[in-house]
Protein backbone atom coordinates (compact mmCIF):
# COMPACT_ATOMS: atom_id res chain seq x y z
CA UNK A 1 0.00 0.00 0.00
CA UNK A 2 1.29 2.91 -0.95
CA UNK A 3 3.97 4.68 1.61
CA UNK A 4 2.72 2.55 4.50
CA UNK A 5 6.55 0.56 6.12
CA UNK A 6 5.60 -3.15 6.65
CA UNK A 7 7.22 -5.41 8.96
CA UNK A 8 8.47 -8.07 7.21
CA UNK A 9 9.27 -10.99 9.55
CA UNK A 10 11.96 -13.47 8.99
CA UNK A 11 11.98 -17.11 10.36
CA UNK A 12 14.64 -18.43 13.12
CA UNK A 13 16.75 -21.15 11.96
CA UNK A 14 18.45 -23.29 14.70
CA UNK A 15 22.51 -23.83 14.36
CA UNK A 16 22.50 -26.20 11.45
CA UNK A 17 26.07 -25.95 9.79
CA UNK A 18 26.71 -29.22 8.21
CA UNK A 19 30.21 -30.86 8.14
CA UNK A 20 31.61 -34.04 6.45
CA UNK A 21 30.45 -37.57 7.91
CA UNK A 22 33.77 -39.51 9.28
CA UNK A 23 32.39 -42.60 8.88
CA UNK A 24 33.53 -45.72 6.32
CA UNK A 25 36.62 -45.19 4.66
CA UNK A 26 36.52 -41.75 5.24
CA UNK A 27 38.46 -41.83 8.52
CA UNK A 28 41.61 -43.94 7.22
CA UNK A 29 44.53 -41.68 8.06
CA UNK A 30 42.56 -39.53 10.29
CA UNK A 31 44.32 -38.53 13.70
CA UNK A 32 41.89 -39.31 16.55
CA UNK A 33 41.03 -36.45 18.95
CA UNK A 34 39.59 -36.75 22.46
CA UNK A 35 37.02 -34.46 22.89
CA UNK A 36 35.92 -33.00 26.70
CA UNK A 37 32.79 -31.14 27.21
CA UNK A 38 30.49 -29.37 30.04
CA UNK A 39 26.93 -30.68 29.86
CA UNK A 40 23.82 -29.15 31.50
CA UNK A 41 20.70 -30.95 31.61
CA UNK A 42 17.69 -31.83 33.60
CA UNK A 43 17.19 -35.19 34.32
CA UNK A 44 13.48 -35.19 35.21
CA UNK A 45 12.47 -37.59 32.23
CA UNK A 46 15.61 -39.67 31.75
CA UNK A 47 16.65 -43.03 33.29
CA UNK A 48 20.09 -41.71 34.39
CA UNK A 49 23.19 -40.70 33.01
CA UNK A 50 24.35 -43.95 32.03
CA UNK A 51 23.09 -45.76 28.97
CA UNK A 52 20.61 -49.00 29.75
CA UNK A 53 19.18 -51.78 28.00
CA UNK A 54 15.80 -49.93 28.19
CA UNK A 55 17.43 -46.77 26.76
CA UNK A 56 16.19 -43.55 27.36
CA UNK A 57 19.57 -42.03 29.10
CA UNK A 58 21.54 -38.71 28.97
CA UNK A 59 24.55 -41.14 27.40
CA UNK A 60 22.36 -42.17 24.70
CA UNK A 61 20.89 -39.17 23.49
CA UNK A 62 24.41 -37.82 23.69
CA UNK A 63 25.92 -40.57 21.75
CA UNK A 64 22.83 -40.21 19.18
CA UNK A 65 23.22 -36.49 18.69
CA UNK A 66 27.44 -36.76 18.04
CA UNK A 67 26.20 -39.71 15.39
CA UNK A 68 24.19 -37.14 13.53
CA UNK A 69 27.06 -34.75 13.53
CA UNK A 70 29.35 -36.93 12.75
CA UNK A 71 28.41 -40.10 11.55
CA UNK A 72 30.40 -41.93 13.85
CA UNK A 73 29.24 -44.21 16.58
CA UNK A 74 31.13 -43.05 19.98
CA UNK A 75 31.19 -44.40 23.45
CA UNK A 76 30.53 -41.73 25.91
CA UNK A 77 32.25 -41.38 29.04
CA UNK A 78 30.58 -39.26 32.08
CA UNK A 79 32.73 -38.07 35.30
CA UNK A 80 29.62 -39.15 37.04
CA UNK A 81 26.48 -41.57 36.52
CA UNK A 82 23.55 -39.68 37.71
CA UNK A 83 20.52 -41.30 38.76
CA UNK A 84 17.33 -41.53 37.06
CA UNK A 85 15.66 -37.66 37.85
CA UNK A 86 18.64 -36.10 39.08
CA UNK A 87 20.54 -33.23 37.13
CA UNK A 88 23.47 -31.86 35.90
CA UNK A 89 24.34 -27.90 35.83
CA UNK A 90 27.78 -29.09 35.19
CA UNK A 91 28.44 -32.88 33.77
CA UNK A 92 32.02 -33.28 31.94
CA UNK A 93 32.13 -36.07 29.23
CA UNK A 94 34.70 -36.99 26.77
CA UNK A 95 35.12 -39.47 24.08
CA UNK A 96 37.33 -40.39 20.90
CA UNK A 97 36.16 -39.33 17.26
CA UNK A 98 37.97 -38.48 14.07
CA UNK A 99 35.88 -35.59 13.20
CA UNK A 100 37.70 -32.52 11.58
CA UNK A 101 35.21 -30.16 13.14
CA UNK A 102 36.55 -26.82 14.79
CA UNK A 103 36.79 -27.26 18.47
CA UNK A 104 34.68 -23.73 18.56
CA UNK A 105 31.66 -25.18 16.55
CA UNK A 106 31.16 -28.65 18.85
CA UNK A 107 29.00 -26.99 21.20
CA UNK A 108 26.36 -25.61 19.01
CA UNK A 109 26.39 -27.99 16.32
CA UNK A 110 25.80 -30.85 19.16
CA UNK A 111 22.93 -28.44 20.48
CA UNK A 112 21.53 -28.30 17.59
CA UNK A 113 20.75 -32.63 17.36
CA UNK A 114 20.00 -32.34 21.08
CA UNK A 115 16.85 -32.25 22.82
CA UNK A 116 16.03 -28.89 24.62
CA UNK A 117 16.58 -30.05 28.09
CA UNK A 118 20.83 -31.14 27.44
CA UNK A 119 22.31 -28.40 26.49
CA UNK A 120 26.74 -28.84 25.38
CA UNK A 121 27.91 -25.55 26.93
CA UNK A 122 31.62 -25.70 25.67
CA UNK A 123 33.98 -27.74 24.58
CA UNK A 124 37.74 -28.45 23.95
CA UNK A 125 40.88 -31.03 23.35
CA UNK A 126 41.90 -33.10 25.57
CA UNK A 127 45.10 -34.91 25.98
CA UNK A 128 44.81 -38.43 25.12
CA UNK A 129 44.98 -40.18 28.35
CA UNK A 130 42.25 -37.82 29.46
CA UNK A 131 39.47 -39.42 31.11
CA UNK A 132 35.99 -37.97 32.36
CA UNK A 133 35.64 -40.09 35.64
CA UNK A 134 38.85 -41.14 36.14
CA UNK A 135 40.84 -37.86 35.55
CA UNK A 136 38.46 -36.23 38.15
CA UNK A 137 39.87 -34.71 41.41
CA UNK A 138 36.71 -33.57 43.35
CA UNK A 139 33.22 -33.81 42.32
CA UNK A 140 30.54 -31.16 44.28
CA UNK A 141 26.75 -31.93 44.16
CA UNK A 142 23.89 -29.88 45.57
CA UNK A 143 20.86 -30.84 47.06
CA UNK A 144 18.13 -28.17 47.05
CA UNK A 145 15.33 -28.24 50.10
CA UNK A 146 12.19 -25.92 50.01
CA UNK A 147 11.38 -25.24 53.87
CA UNK A 148 8.40 -23.13 52.24
CA UNK A 149 4.71 -23.86 53.55
CA UNK A 150 3.81 -24.09 49.26
CA UNK A 151 6.10 -25.93 47.07
CA UNK A 152 7.42 -23.76 44.28
CA UNK A 153 5.49 -24.46 41.05
CA UNK A 154 8.25 -22.82 38.88
CA UNK A 155 11.20 -25.01 40.57
CA UNK A 156 9.16 -28.14 42.30
CA UNK A 157 11.46 -30.58 39.59
CA UNK A 158 14.42 -29.27 41.24
CA UNK A 159 13.80 -28.83 44.85
CA UNK A 160 12.84 -31.54 47.68
CA UNK A 161 9.34 -30.11 49.40
CA UNK A 162 9.91 -29.85 53.10
CA UNK A 163 7.29 -27.16 54.32
CA UNK A 164 7.98 -27.61 58.11
CA UNK A 165 11.07 -26.13 59.58
CA UNK A 166 14.33 -28.02 60.13
CA UNK A 167 16.87 -27.28 62.89
CA UNK A 168 19.65 -25.84 60.44
CA UNK A 169 22.03 -25.80 63.14
CA UNK A 170 21.83 -29.51 64.16
CA UNK A 171 22.10 -30.62 59.98
CA UNK A 172 25.05 -28.51 59.76
CA UNK A 173 26.71 -29.93 63.27
CA UNK A 174 25.90 -33.20 62.06
CA UNK A 175 27.49 -32.65 58.15
CA UNK A 176 31.05 -31.61 59.85
CA UNK A 177 31.32 -35.36 61.12
CA UNK A 178 31.41 -37.02 57.39
CA UNK A 179 34.21 -34.80 56.43
CA UNK A 180 37.33 -36.86 56.16
CA UNK A 181 38.12 -39.97 55.04
CA UNK A 182 35.56 -42.37 55.78
CA UNK A 183 33.82 -45.80 54.91
CA UNK A 184 30.29 -44.92 53.96
CA UNK A 185 28.98 -48.37 53.78
CA UNK A 186 26.02 -46.63 55.91
CA UNK A 187 25.58 -44.27 52.82
CA UNK A 188 25.34 -46.07 49.96
CA UNK A 189 22.55 -48.82 48.05
CA UNK A 190 23.10 -52.41 49.70
CA UNK A 191 23.03 -53.27 45.99
CA UNK A 192 26.50 -51.17 45.60
CA UNK A 193 29.36 -53.43 43.69
CA UNK A 194 32.18 -51.06 44.76
CA UNK A 195 35.34 -53.59 46.09
CA UNK A 196 35.57 -50.35 48.36
CA UNK A 197 33.47 -47.94 50.17
CA UNK A 198 36.00 -45.70 51.59
CA UNK A 199 35.66 -42.10 50.28
CA UNK A 200 37.26 -38.35 51.23
CA UNK A 201 34.52 -35.47 51.24
CA UNK A 202 36.64 -32.18 51.25
CA UNK A 203 33.90 -29.94 51.97
CA UNK A 204 30.20 -30.10 53.48
CA UNK A 205 27.93 -27.07 53.96
CA UNK A 206 24.23 -25.76 54.04
CA UNK A 207 23.57 -22.89 52.60
CA UNK A 208 20.52 -20.67 53.62
CA UNK A 209 18.09 -18.67 50.74
CA UNK A 210 15.22 -16.30 51.39
CA UNK A 211 13.68 -16.23 48.15
CA UNK A 212 10.09 -14.13 47.58
CA UNK A 213 7.48 -16.19 46.92
CA UNK A 214 3.46 -16.70 47.36
CA UNK A 215 2.03 -16.24 50.02
CA UNK A 216 4.72 -15.60 51.92
CA UNK A 217 8.82 -16.18 51.80
CA UNK A 218 10.26 -19.84 51.27
CA UNK A 219 13.54 -20.74 52.65
CA UNK A 220 16.12 -22.67 50.45
CA UNK A 221 18.31 -24.89 51.91
CA UNK A 222 21.21 -25.44 49.47
CA UNK A 223 23.11 -28.83 50.90
CA UNK A 224 26.71 -29.08 48.84
CA UNK A 225 29.01 -31.78 49.37
CA UNK A 226 32.44 -31.67 47.49
CA UNK A 227 34.67 -35.17 47.99
CA UNK A 228 37.21 -37.28 45.66
CA UNK A 229 34.02 -39.67 44.72
CA UNK A 230 30.72 -40.81 45.26
CA UNK A 231 28.79 -44.18 45.92
CA UNK A 232 25.70 -44.89 44.76
CA UNK A 233 22.94 -43.29 46.44
CA UNK A 234 25.39 -41.15 48.46
CA UNK A 235 24.65 -37.66 48.36
CA UNK A 236 20.54 -38.71 48.67
CA UNK A 237 21.15 -40.88 52.08
CA UNK A 238 23.16 -38.49 53.36
CA UNK A 239 20.44 -35.92 53.51
CA UNK A 240 17.66 -37.91 54.00
CA UNK A 241 19.58 -38.21 57.35
CA UNK A 242 20.05 -34.95 57.59
CA UNK A 243 16.66 -34.19 56.99
CA UNK A 244 15.77 -36.71 60.08
CA UNK A 245 18.03 -34.64 62.18
CA UNK A 246 16.85 -31.74 61.20
CA UNK A 247 13.27 -32.56 62.26
CA UNK A 248 14.60 -34.07 65.21
CA UNK A 249 14.18 -37.55 64.74
CA UNK A 250 17.94 -38.04 65.25
CA UNK A 251 20.62 -35.90 66.59
CA UNK A 252 23.89 -34.69 65.03
CA UNK A 253 25.65 -37.05 67.31
CA UNK A 254 23.96 -39.83 65.70
CA UNK A 255 25.64 -39.16 63.15
CA UNK A 256 29.48 -40.81 63.93
CA UNK A 257 27.73 -44.01 65.13
CA UNK A 258 25.82 -43.87 62.05
CA UNK A 259 29.42 -43.93 60.08
CA UNK A 260 30.91 -45.69 62.28
CA UNK A 261 28.00 -49.15 62.28
CA UNK A 262 28.93 -49.45 58.12
CA UNK A 263 25.39 -50.86 58.31
CA UNK A 264 22.86 -49.05 55.72
CA UNK A 265 20.19 -49.82 58.01
CA UNK A 266 21.43 -47.22 60.08
CA UNK A 267 20.76 -44.05 57.96
CA UNK A 268 17.66 -42.27 56.61
CA UNK A 269 16.05 -42.73 54.06
CA UNK A 270 16.74 -41.98 50.46
CA UNK A 271 16.01 -38.49 49.35
CA UNK A 272 14.10 -37.64 46.73
CA UNK A 273 16.08 -37.81 43.40
CA UNK A 274 14.80 -34.32 41.97
CA UNK A 275 16.33 -32.10 44.75
CA UNK A 276 19.77 -33.42 43.90
CA UNK A 277 22.30 -31.78 41.28
CA UNK A 278 25.74 -32.72 40.04
CA UNK A 279 27.20 -29.10 40.58
CA UNK A 280 30.72 -29.01 39.62
CA UNK A 281 33.64 -31.06 38.44
CA UNK A 282 37.28 -30.39 39.63
CA UNK A 283 40.46 -31.85 36.89
CA UNK A 284 43.29 -29.79 38.73
CA UNK A 285 46.17 -29.93 35.89
CA UNK A 286 44.60 -32.69 34.42
CA UNK A 287 42.89 -30.64 31.69
CA UNK A 288 44.79 -27.55 30.04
Amino acid sequence: MGGQNRLILKPFFLYEETFPATSGNARNGAAMRNICMSVSYDGTRYSGFQTQPSGNTIQDRLEEAIRALTGERVSVIGSGRTDAGVHARKQVINFHTESPIPIERWALALNARLPDDIVALEAREAPPHFHARKSAKKKTYRYTINCGRFPDVFRRKYQFHHPKPLHVDEMRAALERIVGEHDFTSFCSVHSTQPSHVRTIYEARIDREMRESVPSPSELLHIYVTGNGFLQHMVRIIVGTLIEIGEGKKSSDDMTAILEAKDRSKAGPTAMPHGLMLWDVDYGDSLP
